[in-house]
């Protein structure tokens, strides 16, 4: 039963168009604009949101080979 949960996981984040990529109420605040500098803010959030974890990964994963290597 478990192996089936996963195989149905993984199939689905396959299948992008499957997935939903907004909320819907961003997804109608960005349709009804015409002007593009609120889909751009939404955009930038997003990048900013996504790029903290990487740094704080990146940063422990640098305290980690400094403290294996000396």
């Amino acid at each position: 039963m478990k192996n089936w949960v996963w195989v149905i996981v993984l199939v689905l984040f396959c299948l992008p168009e499957v997935m939903e990529a907004q909320c819907s109420m961003c997804r109608a605040a960005l349709q009804s604009e015409s002007d593009t500098s609120q889909a751009e803010g939404i955009n930038n959030g997003i990048v900013y949101l996504m790029a903290i974890p990487y740094i704080l990964v990146g940063g422990l994963f640098y305290i980690i080979y400094r403290k294996l290597k000396g």
